[in-house]
């Protein structure tokens, strides 16, 4: 499973990008998006998916 990002509450603060380890987040339009072919949840990687960790606003990076 991936992880989105809900685009009405991202505020493009681009925190998410530069901590996701497989390059799955990029700004398309008004906010970023997680590609979910390339999301793992950061399985391997971290003990939780780094763009929820860093994001300034809770709930935005969700499962989907």
């Amino acid at each position: 499973m991936a992880y989105k990002i809900v685009k009405s509450q991202c505020t493009a603060c681009g925190a998410c990008e530069f901590e996701c380890p497989n390059a799955a987040i990029k700004f398309k339009g008004e906010a970023y998006i997680i590609d979910p072919d390339k999301c793992t949840e950061c399985a391997g990687q971290a003990d939780s998916p780094q763009c929820v960790s860093v994001c300034p606003v809770p709930k935005t990076c969700i499962p989907a």
